[in-house]
């Protein structure tokens, strides 16, 4: 076995050596059968000629041998290439169709590839990824599934077995003064052996030490790659620069490299180490159980299974239950659960990426169908070639062979333009799904990602290539090829059930597509109970070492007045947020008085937002009695709020609800309402919630968004407003510029671009699809010539062959619909997610996409069946 190994092998690279040794072994069998014969009384002339007779013709014997080597296979191979490159050539326009259809479906799923294997895939870049796992608090008969938590419970956890490392993070907004302007960063505030946890290494600098953490240490900051980039410019002599955050000096000690952050709705500038944070090192917070603002990540210990740290966790939770039962009711339920780092960063976004590749791999098979349709029309044109060949001895293994080479030669090429097209759309899908993980920053097309182009396009070349190698036609001789109609019938047969699978799996795609484009539509038609005509927001944070208390909402006052004095100013209001927006407000925990709710049914909570007095008109939300508020009541004056008609509705049903009172702390300091407004939507996609809203000018608020209503140009109106308001404080920073449309339209951007990238894909199925249809009835119609001409020639009219033509296309069109329905009733709820105001099995979407399908197979069966009613009998009988 190990010579024959070697012999192969040998053939490779010393070919002329092996073909002596070749001629030595064959000689000297033929010497001993002459020598044997000479001993049995033959002359030595009829013993040699015997001995050749007996062993059989050498230069056949020589070449089974060759058969065996490597260099043969080799040849053989090289020979295949250029003969499929020669094929291809000759037929230029069928390559590039060819070509540019794989394209379409390899780059398709090449794309999606990219992004499914750098979100769902490819391990985190952090040390032991698999060990890393966010901790989440969780109240579950309260229904609270992420409840944050406090320092204590921090510590608390850092003492659980299966936890080789606890640490915290929670997110500031911050104001960093010594840049052109001042801005205001998002910052991380983590513990100090943060990326030594992770285990992640700077770019340029270092990150935190312990001695960083300590009170009173000197303040540092690293900066995130994005913000280092954007904002200096990838500067990386800014590490050792110092800047004013707030009230205090801040030094650069380091640049991170570009790497996916948790938590996934926050882009993070900068990160700080906890104990810099003024409201983290509070010590009447760092006492405090309840004061829960933190996320908390561990490092599960190396050896320690699901399971065992599961149930570790559960002993920790029950014990902090049994000691501190004020903070951990029994009624609530508490429980602390770890989850998988990355699938923390990936959770809302695996479903629509399943559907995508999904979608992806449906158009990929639609293609292979096309294809191996095309292949075997075109091998109806070569049937002389194949009988040539198969007349001058190839095999059929040999010829089919040579037209799997070809095939895989044309995908590999249509992989190559799919691998440009693919990289072409690739920062439309890094910002999509940007929208959705932080992992977005590690989607490139990579070596895996050139992997799995290369596989995909030789199995699909290998696919559809098959599928005429493959039809039963090769091999036969030129008689048994002539004889019969067989073959022609049986490759007829295969097209339409290729055809078949192409109308079903697009309709499929096409009715995924409908679904998600009908929500979109319900989207847009959703009333969210105000005006986004001529608004543009924006958002003011304040510097909390010089705003506190009665200054700030003193400062909210003079702002209001500021910007309301801007020419083209209509109308201008403040609040805590807005509808649509990206920040919602708080929920808090409320008491209503003459309201008393049992201690098993939990406290009422609701939506609570800061708003100006002119709030309501400047977005266009109707208070529906009593008032709003008054420019009177500021700070110190009694408490008053507004509620919307949802918390009126829910708490008093049949009483006025002007004049009741509310607390938010446990009845210490009640309000009174005095007004209801209108309901607004948060998000267009969730029902109404209860909500109250609290006077600006009466609590010291540090943070307020702005809407002002005007007819000028919004980028005239940004640099008035920034004007107005650093006439008040010129380190006031002011950030995200917006119109109302632009939110609203912001709001809906995912789902919109879910349905666009549906949408491509069910129209690209729909037009492969459509021209599948067409060549097959066309190839039907050529093979059916004279038939046509005999019945017109007995009489038939020209509309009775259109019609007979357009009924056996619309056959097969009928059979993949019913196909593709069942299908799609199956398949569409996995979409349930992706949907809104609809269901699955939407009749109207099943309808219009079954209607539009067999139009366009009308449209595509029509142009052949004219050119069969165009047939002149007389030359269709001559042709026969």
């Amino acid at each position: 076995m190990g010579r024959r190994i070697r012999t192969r092998l040998a053939s490779l690279f010393r070919r002329g050596r092996c073909e002596r040794e070749l001629d030595v072994e064959l000689r000297f069998h033929v010497d001993m059968l002459t020598e044997q014969n000479v001993r049995a009384g033959m002359p030595r002339f009829e013993a040699r000629e015997a001995a050749l007779r007996a062993f059989g013709a050498v230069d056949r014997i020589k070449e089974d041998v060759r058969d065996t080597w490597l260099s043969r296979l080799f040849e053989t191979v090289t020979q295949d290439l250029r003969y499929g490159v020669r094929g291809v050539r000759r037929n230029p326009g069928f390559a590039a169709i060819v070509i540019l259809t794989m394209a379409l479906g390899i780059g398709a799923n090449t794309a999606i590839f990219s992004v499914v294997y750098a979100v769902l895939l490819k391990p985190l870049p952090y040390k032991d990824p698999d060990h890393l796992v966010v901790l989440h608090q969780q109240r579950p008969r309260a229904g609270v599934q992420d409840m944050r938590f406090s320092y204590k419970e921090i510590l608390d956890y850092r003492a659980a077995r299966s936890l080789e490392d606890v640490v915290e993070l929670h997110d500031m907004w911050f104001i960093l003064l010594g840049q052109a302007e001042p801005q205001r960063v998002a910052t991380s505030v983590v513990s100090a052996i943060f990326f030594d946890v992770l285990g992640v290494r700077p770019l340029y600098g270092r990150t935190f030490q312990p001695s960083d953490d300590k009170p009173g240490a000197p303040a540092v900051l690293v900066l995130s790659h994005r913000y280092w980039q954007h904002t200096f410019g990838a500067d990386p002599s800014v590490v050792g620069r110092i800047f004013r955050m707030n009230d205090r000096p801040h030094q650069v000690i380091g640049v991170l490299p570009p790497l996916p952050h948790y938590p996934v709705d926050v882009d993070v500038d900068v990160y700080m180490p906890a104990s810099a944070c003024p409201f983290r090192s509070d010590p009447t917070m760092l006492d405090d159980r309840d004061g829960r603002m933190m996320r908390a990540i561990a490092r599960i210990r190396p050896n320690v299974t699901p399971q065992k740290a599961r149930a570790d966790l559960d002993i920790m939770a029950a014990r902090l239950q049994g000691e501190y039962p004020n903070s951990y009711p029994a009624d609530r339920g508490y429980r602390t659960i770890a989850v998988p780092l990355q699938d923390e960063l990936t959770t809302s976004f695996k479903m629509t990426l399943n559907v995508l590749l999904g979608t992806a791999g449906f158009v990929l098979l639609i293609v292979c169908a096309s294809i191996a349709n095309l292949l075997l029309a075109r091998m109806v044109r070569r049937e002389q070639e194949v009988v040539v060949r198969s007349a001058l001895g190839a095999s059929r293994g040999r010829l089919v062979r040579q037209l799997l080479t070809e095939s895989t030669l044309l995908a590999l090429a249509g992989g190559l333009v799919g691998l440009a097209l693919a990289q072409f759309g690739l920062d439309l899908l890094v910002a999509f799904a940007g929208r959705f993980t932080t992992r977005a920053v590690e989607i490139a097309i990579d070596r895996h990602v050139l992997a799995y182009t290369l596989v995909m396009s030789v199995i699909t070349g290998l696919l559809f290539g098959s599928v005429p190698a493959l039809t039963g036609s090769l091999g036969l001789t030129p008689t048994a090829r002539a004889s019969g109609g067989r073959s022609t019938q049986g490759r007829l047969r295969i097209r339409s059930t290729l055809i078949v699978i192409q109308v079903a799996a697009s309709f499929m795609l096409l009715i995924g597509a409908g679904l998600t484009i009908r929500t979109v539509i319900k989207l847009q038609q959703v009333d969210p109970g105000f005006s986004t005509d001529d608004i543009v927001t924006m958002r003011i944070d304040l510097n909390f070492s010089k705003y506190r208390g009665q200054r700030a909402a003193e400062f909210w006052k003079e702002i209001d007045q500021r910007i309301k004095a801007v020419p083209g100013v209509v109308r201008a209001g403040g609040a805590g947020t807005f509808p649509l927006n990206d920040q919602g407000p708080f929920s808090q925990p409320i008491r209503i008085k003459g309201c008393e709710i049992s201690e098993n049914a939990g406290r009422p909570t609701a939506a609570v937002r800061h708003a100006t007095p002119d709030y309501f008109a400047a977005i266009g939300q109707p208070v529906l009695s009593g008032r709003t508020f008054l420019e009177g009541e500021t700070w110190g004056t009694a408490p008053v709020v507004i509620v919307n008609r949802s918390f009126a509705r829910h708490y008093w049903p049949e009483r006025d609800p002007i004049g009741q009172q509310i607390s938010g702390d446990d009845g210490e300091r009640w309000s009174t309402v005095v007004g209801v407004v209108a309901d607004t939507k948060q998000q267009l996609t969730e029902p109404v919630r209860d909500e109250i809203y609290i006077p600006t000018f009466q609590v010291g608020f540090l943070a307020s968004s702005w809407l002002v209503r005007s007819t000028f140009d919004p980028t005239l109106m940004e640099r008035e407003i920034r004007a107005a308001v650093h006439s008040v404080d010129p380190d006031q920073p002011i950030h995200n510029f917006r119109t109302l449309a632009e939110v609203r339209s912001a709001s809906i951007a995912s789902p919109k671009l879910t349905a666009t990238l549906l949408g491509i894909f069910g129209l690209l199925a729909l037009l492969i699809t459509a021209a599948g249809i067409a060549g097959v009835v066309t190839f039907s119609v050529n093979q059916r010539t004279q038939e046509f001409g005999v019945r017109m020639a007995l009489g038939a009219q020209r509309t009775n062959v259109v019609t007979m033509v357009l009924r056996q296309g619309l056959q097969l069109v009928l059979i993949g619909l019913a196909l593709g329905m069942a299908g799609a009733l199956v398949l569409t709820g996995v979409l349930t997610t992706l949907l809104f105001g609809i269901e699955p099995t939407d009749g109207i979407t099943f309808i219009t996409v079954s209607m539009v399908f067999v139009a366009v197979a009308a449209i595509a069966c029509f142009v052949p069946a004219r050119r069969a009613a165009s047939v002149d009998p007389m030359i269709a009988l001559r042709v026969g």
